[in-house]
């Protein structure tokens, strides 16, 4: 019963480190995705060598967290083996073993539900979010709370390729704003041109960063040059409309 008990509590911790380190990494300017990624890569020793890793490694902020998150995990995980073993010996030798494996499995199922909750995962969010400003110096924000990332909506990096119908447009020419769409910046080479003015014009091989729906981005991606694209647009553009009207009539009057 203890060893399944001590598991719990070393499974819970290891869950609520690597969700303080996230946030950490996001506060240093990592998206959520990135961040969640190179916390758990760090905490579990995986060792994946990507860009984003590279990125880490050559910033000092995020290079302490990662070292610290490498410390613990190497710790926590010789303890899960070893409270694992345990458990199995301990479970398999007692008389009550049918109820010590229904609880392990409890336990189990209830820590994967805490883990996958989105409720939860706001509230602790904001709880790391906190404790993070009031003990440190990192400028700690949930971006995702921020921004509003959910029913759909996602920021996306959609890169052009020269029969794209975005090819050779002015922002203005698009009228993105118009269909939903928000350009928050445009990778071009090594320069990074955030928050884009109306006449910034959109070249081959460039890298939108958008704001939109999921679905959105990927029709974006999809759009070709033409008269095929351009109804593809004002479709867009009357969708977005329709739905703008729908909420103002759904609302109650003042």
């Amino acid at each position: 019963m203890f060893a399944i008990l001590t598991l719990f509590i070393i499974a819970a911790l290891s869950l609520v480190i690597t969700r303080v380190a996230a946030m950490a990494l996001m506060a240093t300017g990592l998206s959520r995705d990135a961040a969640r990624f190179q916390a758990r890569s760090a905490f579990t020793g995986s060792g994946f060598t990507t860009q984003e890793s590279e990125s880490v490694v050559s910033h000092p902020v995020r290079r302490r967290i990662v070292m610290m998150l490498m410390l613990l995990g190497n710790i926590g995980i010789a303890t899960v083996i070893a409270t694992i073993v345990l458990t199995v010996f301990s479970t398999a030798a007692s008389e009550y073993k049918g109820w010590y494996m229904l609880l392990l499995l409890a336990g189990i199922a209830a820590l994967v539900l805490l883990a996958t909750s989105r409720r939860v995962e706001f509230q602790m969010n904001r709880l790391i979010a906190k404790g993070l400003k009031r003990w440190t110096r990192l400028e700690v924000m949930d971006y995702v709370a921020v921004l509003q990332l959910r029913n759909g909506y996602a920021v996306g990096e959609l890169k052009i390729e020269p029969d794209d119908w975005l090819a050779g447009k002015s922002l203005d020419e698009t009228e993105l704003s118009k269909e939903g769409v928000l350009v928050l910046g445009i990778q071009r080479d090594d320069e990074y041109i955030g928050a884009p003015r109306a006449r910034d014009r959109i070249q081959a091989e460039d890298v939108l960063v958008l704001y939109a729906s999921a679905a959105h981005i990927a029709e974006l991606d999809q759009r070709i040059a033409g008269t095929i694209g351009e109804q593809a647009h004002q479709h867009a553009v009357q969708q977005q409309e329709a739905k703008r009207k729908a909420k103002e009539t759904s609302q109650p009057p003042p």
